[in-house]
């Protein structure tokens, strides 16, 4: 599969609270490639959440090694930590996490803001490309409060898109949307997947995992399972079968 964009070799997490030690994550060894589109899955406490918020570069190892697009991380300060986050990888989360008095297109800009090198009409280009990607161009303009759930996830990925992140990392993308926007979610990353980009998400619905290429499942901080997914769902084939709902004032 070529590169490793993520690296992870005896991955230890302990949190102390107060005189017990937490043991997070027990010796985590794992391998992300480029291209790859991989699920992180387990149950509440298994360690996914924790192994995530690492490679996200948000909390660091209490031991192991982390290398992220050939960088160790486990060696660079807060500052260097924020800085590969803002450059190297792209936030989902299923919250959205978006402004509510800002519009679609100024959302998306937000990571430019912080590298004084991009000029503003390069990134309201850039911008404007990545809601392109999602299909939301038409509506770069509309507030959040405008916006479907499913429009507002869309935005929401295009903010992940417009740094050129080397890997998207989404937690639970579709937790908050219905079915058929939860795999017009996930048609949206597979085209991305398809046009070469790394995406890791975290679920805990199999039917949402099965849209990926590989499964990884962690139980007690310990990955107990990584499989290659045989035939992966395909999420435009899905919803060109879906019926059209109609609205009952419709019928």
């Amino acid at each position: 599969m070529g590169k490793a964009i993520i690296s992870v070799k005896s991955l230890v997490k302990v949190y102390k609270m107060g005189d017990v030690e937490v043991h997070a994550l027990r010796g985590v060894n794992v391998d992300i490639m480029k291209d790859d589109f991989v699920a992180i899955m387990g149950k509440s406490g298994s360690g996914k959440s924790t192994f995530m918020n690492i490679i996200g570069c948000l909390d660091v190892p209490t031991r192991g090694q982390y290398l992220l697009d050939d960088v160790d991380v486990s060696s660079l300060t807060k500052d260097q930590l924020a800085n590969l986050r803002n450059h190297k990888i792209g936030f989902v989360f299923q919250s959205f996490n978006l402004l509510s008095r800002t519009s679609a297109l100024e959302n998306v800009e937000l990571p430019l803001m912080y590298n004084k090198k991009i000029a503003s009409r390069e990134m309201r280009e850039r911008s404007l490309n990545a809601l392109e990607a999602v299909g939301l161009a038409d509506r770069a303009h509309h507030f959040p409060n405008q916006l479907s759930g499913g429009e507002q996830q869309r935005v929401a990925i295009a903010r992940s898109l417009v740094n050129d992140p080397v890997v998207i990392l989404a937690d639970e993308p579709t937790g908050n949307l219905d079915t058929r926007t939860s795999i017009e979610v996930m048609g949206i990353f597979q085209k991305l997947n398809h046009k070469g980009i790394t995406i890791v998400i975290v679920t805990h619905e199999s039917d949402i995992a099965a849209f990926t290429k590989r499964n990884i499942t962690f139980r007690d901080g310990r990955i107990i399972k990584a499989i290659e997914v045989d035939k992966p769902r395909n999420a435009m084939d899905e919803l060109a079968n879906m019926p059209v709902m109609v609205e009952e004032d419709e019928v």
